[in-house]
């Protein structure tokens, strides 16, 4: 089972995300926060496998939480709750090491895929919101450590950095290729290696912002 914390201000919205999850057999929501404070109060004991972070919430919004988490090297896989018009604090986010974002209506479909790849490693920066992650990173410098002029990909490196941007896990995309897991796992760490980057979602934000992908 995947253990999921939920944390949102609203009760509402906690209460729609919790009935969607119940209904998968793979997934157990084990704690509820209204705001960050609760929900790092409660981290140490409950220990969940993913988060679902609210952005927007009175005191200690979702941004603070990823920052202080993430400082701690306490952060557990996370992904953020949003609206459409959230798109500032979706980039803070992610830079603050959220793995993606979902939007509030989200579809039972995917919001289990989604829990499920941050769970075994991936990151849901999907190819249909490329443009407005390119748009918002044309306005914000990167604040992480990286290679200003990466060495060049490989096709196949390319080709795996899109897929990765897609959210897909190692496996995933092993079985899209036809290729071994180790494999690439060999050209993931290829692609750190040459971007300069620590993680696969500052990977991603690079290639956004070089136009890789």
């Amino acid at each position: 089972m995947i253990k999921v914390m939920l944390v949102d201000d609203q009760n509402l919205v906690r209460k729609g995300v919790r009935s969607l999850l119940d209904l998968s057999e793979e997934i157990e929501v084990i704690a509820e926060a209204n705001d960050g404070a609760e929900a790092i109060a409660l981290l140490p004991e409950t220990s969940p496998d993913v988060i679902l972070l609210d952005m927007r919430m009175p005191g200690m919004s979702g941004v603070d939480v990823l920052r202080h988490l993430k400082e701690r090297e306490q952060l557990p896989p996370t992904i953020i709750l949003t609206t459409f018009d959230d798109d500032d604090l979706v980039l803070a986010g992610i830079r603050n090491g959220a793995k993606g974002y979902l939007l509030k209506d989200v579809s039972l479909e995917e919001l289990v895929n989604a829990v499920k790849t941050v769970a075994t490693g991936g990151s849901i920066v999907k190819p249909a919101v490329t443009e407005r992650l390119k748009r918002g990173l044309e306005n914000m410098q990167t604040d992480f450590s990286s290679l200003d002029r990466p060495d060049p990909l490989t096709e196949r490196e390319t080709e795996i950095l899109r897929l990765m941007a897609g959210g897909y896990s190692n496996k995933e995309i092993a079985n899209s290729l036809g290729v071994a897991e180790g494999t690439v796992k060999n050209h993931v760490s290829n692609i750190l290696s040459k971007m300069g980057v620590r993680d696969r979602t500052r990977a991603v934000l690079k290639a956004f912002e070089l136009g890789f992908i």
